[in-house]
């Protein structure tokens, strides 16, 4: 169950965005990457902890706590998560027709169906709980030892990378910010929260759980964030051209070839199908309690969610336009979700003990950051969606 929660959270955070966003970023700042990378894990811990310790403790949905807190907020803060996971679960079916795509030759949009008719099945099997932790703990071994095999072919320079995390020569607050809300961003902060509470996990001794499985999906993800910089860090220190079109793909064909190539195909894929189940698990665990009813056909609505996702890629592709603004609308979520779980844990005397103290203090210092730059994002965001 804690290992089912980490790599769930892990591979919700791995998604089609999450490889393009490392290459690209490697593109721009070459060595210099990894001082962004060291940054975002410290930040990514700090908001993981808190909210994961905060919802296992109390034992009830972070909606259910924000409503506790000031009636309506819950709601809003599922709508928010809700949409968000819709929008960019059109872009994960995408990724995974993709996969498909480069592995198979198969054609996107078959790829696609094929892949959420995969994520359907998972949950509509008697145990879907063990089948989703099971496929998320398979799939995020998988990718990380394939993303491995490409860093070591790539031939990184090791030295370099560890003295430019160290001292980098280039800075870029855009990198950090982007990839700390690819890796804890919208549904994903919650994802292995609420898989642990569903579980049954609860209480001060359940928090303490918790806090263990918090790291271990970090350190997922951080160790996926990690290989795959170093693939491509080995490709642009040889002085390789990144095909702009399709950075991570160029990547890995770089470094390994046409079986690096398929290498791609596999990890995108694993990537993208990971990420259907962890969006539709977490998004619908936050709709279903907005009436009472719905907590009983949970099953029902992650099929639709995940059947609906797959209709609107086969119909209308992924709407650029309503992407960017889910996206703005995106870097509110984890300021307004760490927020309001702060705001209970204090109001319920629930931030005992140096450990719990520290991570607060340390809370609100990165929800009022990505408060403001939630807040710039949704505000450039805007006037483009306007000309």
């Amino acid at each position: 169950m804690l290992i089912g929660a980490a790599f769930l959270m892990a591979t919700s955070a791995i998604g089609p965005g999450f490889l393009t966003q490392t290459a690209v970023f490697t593109t721009q700042l070459g060595a210099s990457f990894g001082f962004a990378i060291v940054v975002s894990i410290g930040v990514d811990l700090v908001a993981q902890l808190n909210i994961w310790r905060i919802v296992v403790g109390q034992g009830r949905p972070a909606q259910v706590l924000a409503n506790e807190l000031i009636p309506g907020l819950g709601h809003l803060l599922s709508v928010l998560v809700a949409i968000g996971g819709l929008a960019f679960n059109i872009g994960n079916v995408a990724g995974a027709g993709l996969g498909l795509n480069a592995l198979f030759g198969l054609e996107t949009r078959i790829g696609a169906a094929l892949s959420a008719a995969l994520a359907i099945a998972i949950f509509l099997s008697k145990e879907a709980g063990r089948a989703m932790d099971r496929f998320a703990q398979a799939l995020g071994i998988l990718m990380v030892v394939l993303a491995g095999y490409v860093a070591v072919a790539a031939h990184p320079p090791i030295l370099e990378a560890v003295t430019r995390t160290v001292f980098p020569v280039q800075l870029s607050g855009l990198a950090i910010i982007t990839i700390v809300g690819g890796t804890v961003g919208g549904y994903i902060t919650f994802a292995g929260a609420h898989r642990l509470i569903d579980a049954g996990l609860a209480g001060p001794e359940g928090a303490a759980r918790a806090t263990r499985s918090a790291v271990l999906g970090i350190g997922v993800a951080s160790l996926m964030r990690i290989v795959l910089f170093l693939g491509a860090l080995g490709v642009v220190s040889a002085g390789l051209a990144i095909d702009p079109a399709n950075p991570s793909a160029s990547v890995f064909r770089h470094a390994a070839g046409e079986f690096g190539l398929r290498i791609f195909g596999l990890v995108m894929w694993a990537a993208s199908i990971t990420s259907v189940v962890g969006s539709a698990f977490t998004s619908v665990s936050f709709i279903r309690t907005l009436r009472v009813e719905w907590v009983a056909r949970t099953r029902e609505w992650i099929v639709g969610f995940i059947a609906a996702s797959t209709l609107i890629f086969l119909l209308v592709g992924r709407p650029v336009t309503v992407l960017l603004l889910v996206g703005a609308l995106n870097g509110l979520i984890l300021p307004l979700g760490l927020g309001a779980m702060l705001a209970v844990a204090a109001k319920r005397k629930a931030l005992e003990g140096p450990l719990a103290q520290s991570l607060a203090g340390f809370g609100v210092l990165v929800t009022l950051l990505m408060a403001g730059l939630g807040v710039y994002t949704l505000m450039t965001q805007i006037p483009q969606l306007l000309r």
